[in-house]
């Protein structure tokens, strides 16, 4: 009998974050799992504690709480992508228009709002549970907001096709969302009440809190190498190692590190800065609430409020970084755009600076489907969030946790008709299509 052909994945490099999440900075120092040490054996390896591979462990011990489950987390739980995320857990999809819904559109898009619900039933559930206050797990719906003719046009676009989809929306005028942000700057909104809206960092956190036996997170624990032995996984880490039957890669871009998805995966930062603490009395309006652009590639922007006062958090910028990692340049530059549009929206606190900025790395694929399933014997990938990674990432790693297990679902059958990431062009062509396209979106956006 022949001995099976073994297999090794080496990592080409750890992620690195840029700048400080303000985030993280406004928890408490978490006290960090213990890293892994010497040898151990377990029956699933998750590589990545960000949405994804704590979701895809929650979903395993759900099924089964008798498996033993290890999750690697490279750094500090909630210090990565998922504590740098702006905090929408959103419902629906962000292009909705009258024109794209025949019956093939709306079969998708609503393909999408129940991948996007079965994120979110998730999120819930763990939030009643903890029994977590609205400063971590809100329930408040977001707003779509416009300063432009074109934004207002595509608003009333997007609310005709909620009606074709039976969902609920608001529209507003400028008034109206005048009286929620406090500023005059929008020209038109539309609210929809399905997004919730977390601290990401403390949301990510008390996800890994949650999990028990035997379900094991090491934290400061980067895989570094992987290798199929023929009769399962071997995973080395810098002190220690793994034997696994299977594993879940839940490391987004990351997985190109070890050589997956070669040429499928786009590696894009987004950027948000954060002010410093205000008085609530500088700005009318209601304390928190939550708004992304009606154009793609346009600013977001929350309202937080916190004990010692209110801050804003705005988002925008978008670069294309092949060695995933975006400099102190990039974050400065990105943080420059930040200050031109806080100022614009809110002349009222132009002396209340920025007090943290920082960069977060996401993973898309060029057909926009994730980089998902079973991409080597006993090997699942949960990859590929292409944006909205609280949703999209959560769903992935439900969806990869329920093909492990052969668990038949709704979530696993529309994961199923996805198409495979489709390759991307040959290098330069790579990078100067990437950075030509972001540059073209954006400026689109203008003023959005």
């Amino acid at each position: 009998m022949s001995t099976p052909s073994k297999k090794v994945f080496v990592a080409s490099r750890l992620p690195k974050n840029t700048g400080v999440s303000g985030w993280v900075a406004m928890l408490p120092p978490r006290q960090a799992k213990p890293r892994l040490e010497g040898h151990t054996t377990t029956d699933v390896v998750i590589i990545g504690g960000g949405f994804a591979g704590l979701s895809a462990a929650r979903r395993i011990m759900e099924l089964d709480p008798t498996l033993h489950v290890a999750v690697l987390e490279a750094g500090t739980i909630g210090e990565a992508a998922a504590g740098r995320n702006s905090g929408f857990i959103i419902d629906l999809p962000h292009e909705v228009s009258s024109e794209d819904y025949g019956g093939d559109s709306a079969a998708k898009s609503r393909g999408a709002i129940e991948i996007s619900r079965t994120a979110i039933a998730l999120a819930d559930a763990v939030a009643q549970e903890q029994g977590w206050g609205a400063e971590i797990f809100d329930r408040c719906g977001r707003y779509s907001v416009a300063i432009s003719d074109e934004g207002d046009q595509h608003l009333v676009d997007y609310a005709k096709g909620l009606v074709k989809l039976d969902e609920k929306y608001q529209l507003l005028n400028a008034r109206e969302i005048a009286e929620v942000t406090g500023t005059n700057t929008y020209t038109s909104a539309l609210f929809t009440p399905g997004t919730i809206m977390v601290q990401p960092a403390a949301y990510i956190r008390g996800v890994a809190d949650s999990l028990r036996e035997p379900a094991r997170i090491y934290e400061n624990t980067p895989a570094i190498l992987l290798e199929n032995t023929g009769h399962g996984w071997h995973v080395k880490t810098p002190q220690g190692s793994l034997s696994a039957g299977r594993i879940i890669l839940a490391n987004n871009g990351h997985a190109a590190s070890f050589g997956f998805f070669k040429s499928q995966l786009l590696h894009v930062f987004t950027f948000a800065s954060m002010t410093r603490e205000f008085d609530p009395g500088r700005l009318q309006g209601q304390r928190k609430w939550a708004a992304t652009p009606a154009l793609p590639m346009g600013t977001t922007v929350r309202r937080i409020q916190g004990r010692g006062g209110d801050r804003i958090l705005v988002r925008s910028r978008y670069t294309y970084h092949h060695n995933i990692e975006a400099g102190a340049g990039t974050l400065r530059r990105a943080g420059a755009k930040h200050d031109q549009k806080y100022q614009a929206r809110f002349p009222s606190l132009t002396d209340i600076p920025m007090e943290f900025r920082w960069g977060g790395a996401m993973a898309l694929t060029w057909n926009s489907v994730p980089a998902f399933g079973e991409i080597e014997p006993g090997m699942f990938a949960a990859c590929g969030c292409n944006g909205v990674g609280a949703t999209k990432a959560t769903a992935n790693g439900i969806a990869a946790a329920e093909l492990l297990l052969g668990v038949k679902s709704r979530l696993a059958e529309i994961f199923s008709r996805f198409d495979a990431p489709k390759a991307l062009p040959r290098q330069p062509f790579r990078t100067i299509g990437a950075k030509a396209n972001l540059a073209f979106r954006e400026w689109r956006a203008g003023g959005e």
